[in-house]
């Protein structure tokens, strides 16, 4: 397994199901350049969870295999990072399920991000199918990570349908807006403090993925803004940081936010002279 990020704290841990893990970043594989910026971007993350999205992987012209999956499956053993597969582009509860069994035989993998999208334009989860889908992988023993929005009650639907895990988004996917509803995090956070949640899709910048650490979320998975930057390299690591520096500003302890100006140095009503 990958040591832990020199700039966390050693009990600073945190868990996908039964799997312990130091890395709060999370890496998503599509888009790269050229196979070596991503090996080398997944190296400057310090990530142990890599995604990568079957249903398009697989889906070649004419049936074709570019072993793309072989060189994930190979740099992830290399690092000792775990595989996270996805069933991005399903939109039928039926559709991922199938996927996601397909993808556990390929991978030996019981992981799944649970993708199942309603709407074409903005790539929204569709909440009905995504609690059915995530009601029947859990039943035949998948560690389920549904991606979902940033509703309380679909995320609690999800939590009753036995997820242990919640992946909200920021904002749509590829977007690279950002937290465009920081009081929506907020409340599922205080509102599910035994679920881990992971911050995914809509994350454009490192500023970004701090704010949500700072929000008291576990983790965050990103791959745009990773993947399709000038620097990918570069960027891997500015988000690794970002990362790390937004989780240490969570433990120490943010300030209070106040609507009014309040002195930093309090000034009492009496002088007086040090001798």
């Amino acid at each position: 397994m990958l040591p832990p990020n020199p700039t966390t704290p050693p009990d600073d841990t945190w868990r996908i199901g039964d799997t312990v893990l130091h890395s709060r970043f999370l890496l998503g594989t599509a888009g790269y350049p050229s196979p070596q910026a991503l090996q080398d971007a997944i190296v400057a993350s310090g990530s142990q969870v890599l995604t990568l999205g079957l249903k398009r992987t697989l889906a070649l012209p004419g049936g074709g295999d570019n072993g793309f999956v072989q060189i994930i499956r190979d740099t992830a053993r290399a690092r000792g990072a775990h595989l996270l597969p996805n069933t991005a582009g399903c939109r039928s509860a039926r559709e991922a399920v199938t996927l996601a069994h397909m993808a556990r035989e390929l991978l030996g993998t019981h992981w799944i991000k649970l993708e199942v999208v309603g709407d074409e334009q903005t790539l929204q989860p569709d909440p009905f199918e995504l609690v059915d889908a995530a009601r029947q992988l859990v039943a035949d023993g998948f560690e389920v990570l549904p991606y979902c929005t940033d509703d309380l009650v679909s995320g609690q639907r999800l939590v009753d349908a036995g997820c242990r895990v919640l992946m909200p988004w920021a904002a749509p996917i590829g977007s690279g807006l950002g937290l465009l509803n920081p009081w929506a995090l907020r409340t599922l956070r205080a509102r599910l403090p035994g679920v881990t949640l992971i911050v995914d899709a809509g994350l454009g910048a490192p500023s970004h993925a701090a704010a949500a650490l700072e929000l008291g979320f576990d983790a965050v998975l990103l791959n745009s803004a990773v993947s399709q930057s000038r620097d990918p390299v570069g960027m891997a690591a500015a988000f690794r940081d970002a990362v790390a520096g937004g989780r240490a500003g969570f433990r120490a302890g943010l300030m209070a936010t106040s609507d009014v100006a309040i002195a930093t140095t309090p000034v009492g009503g009496q002088p007086f002279v040090l001798l």
